[in-house]
């Protein structure tokens, strides 16, 4: 088991670190990287401008100085410089990475008037006492451009707040998905199987955007007149309780208790149909008996790993639904970082994301080794 466990976290570090990779590529393309620069800057700016200050602030390679020399001379136009600025690959990426990650030292440059800048420089600290390693392997994350915060302060609040939201959802959808899927399976081909199929189909096909929107409409909406809950989950950060937080809560759940529900009740129908069932039976075994002491157990392996898959799926949505209720959690903010090019934030949440995705799988491959005694990891 020891040996299994090793390799599993293996190949959950290089996952993790292809994965990463491939996000802070795809966040640092050129076209981001412009959009950036000129909502820190000027969005008047030209081209030539963009690049001076990306190159400025660490992002891009050094422009070339015989370029930047006869544009200050007068020797060519702006447009021109603009001409022979490089908008494609940059090979300073892979030092980037590496700065990122906090396995190379961070950049730094003295500007115009004579102050030093850095990555690991942050805004009104001193640079002498600015350490040379700041990535994330130190717990340095960067800086938010939208909160104007380090990314880890500004993340904190609102990983907290999913946290809580999470929490609450797993309590609600967990127990209701089983119970529904055991019921349901208990007598395969019954009205109240076909019942409770029907309800976890609807609820699985059933986006979060749509039933968020319909829950608001019905339950909180002059329209209807139910005004049982509130239609936004904003004071839910500071004081959750029934009125102002059920929804969301319902809303994420119900989406993945279908899901749950299914996969319960086919393993539950499976286990009722198998030989040591037919000999309780026949023994005179009551049939709460039969559930209770001997189907349940066996019918439950399945679920416990569709349980912990649900983690990634419910990731998105959590970002539906906060952005919807106006919650303010991970979901949020990545919503806010991505339209404001927030590129640290969008990299420290794509590191949390797949941080997640990653640990339940392992948990979900652990547990089911030791949940069925038929699997070998030998």
């Amino acid at each position: 088991m020891g040996l299994f466990i090793l390799r599993r976290v293996g190949v959950m570090l290089m996952t993790a670190f292809c994965l990463t990779f491939i996000v802070f590529v795809m966040t640092n393309l050129y076209p981001n990287l412009e959009k950036l620069a000129k909502s820190e800057g000027n969005f008047r700016m030209t081209d030539i401008e963009v690049a001076t200050w990306l190159s400025n602030n660490g992002y891009r390679s050094p422009l070339d100085d015989q370029l930047l020399a006869d544009l200050n001379a007068g020797r060519i136009t702006q447009a021109e410089a603009s001409e022979q600025v490089n908008t494609g690959f940059d090979p300073r990426i892979f030092r980037n990475y590496a700065e990122w990650l906090g396995v190379y030292p961070g950049w730094t440059r003295v500007d115009r008037d004579g102050n030093q800048r850095g990555r690991c420089i942050l805004p009104g600290s001193d640079p002498a006492e600015a350490p040379t390693f700041c990535g994330v392997l130190q717990g340095h994350w960067g800086w938010s451009t939208v909160s104007k915060a380090p990314v880890t302060e500004a993340l904190g609040t609102r990983m907290g707040n999913t946290g809580f939201l999470m929490l609450c959802v797993m309590l609600l959808m967990i127990p209701s998905a089983l119970i529904v899927g055991v019921l349901a399976g208990m007598r395969e081909g019954s009205a109240l199987d076909r019942t409770l199929s029907t309800f976890s189909i609807t609820t699985t096909a059933t986006p979060e955007y749509v039933s968020g929107v319909l829950f608001i409409a019905i339950f909180t909406s002059s329209a209807v007149g139910l005004k049982w809950f509130k239609g936004t989950a904003t004071s839910a950060m500071e004081n959750p309780n029934f009125e102002n937080f059920f929804l969301p809560v319902l809303t994420i759940a119900l989406y993945g208790m279908g899901y749950i529900a299914r996969m319960t009740r086919a393993s539950m129908a499976e286990v009722m149909t198998a030989q040591y069932i037919r000999t309780a039976r026949l023994k005179g075994v009551s049939f709460p008996n039969i559930v209770m002491k001997h189907a349940l157990r066996n019918a439950l392996i399945a679920p416990f790993t569709v349980i912990m898959l649900q983690f990634p799926w419910l990731l998105n949505g959590v970002v539906i639904v906060e952005t919807l209720f106006q919650y303010k959690g991970v979901g949020w903010e990545l919503v806010r970082a991505a339209g404001n090019n927030d590129i640290e934030m969008l990299l420290a949440i794509s590191v949390v994301s797949v941080f997640v995705v990653l640990v339940t799988q392992l948990i979900s491959d652990i547990g089911y080794v030791y949940l069925n005694p038929r699997i070998s990891v030998t």
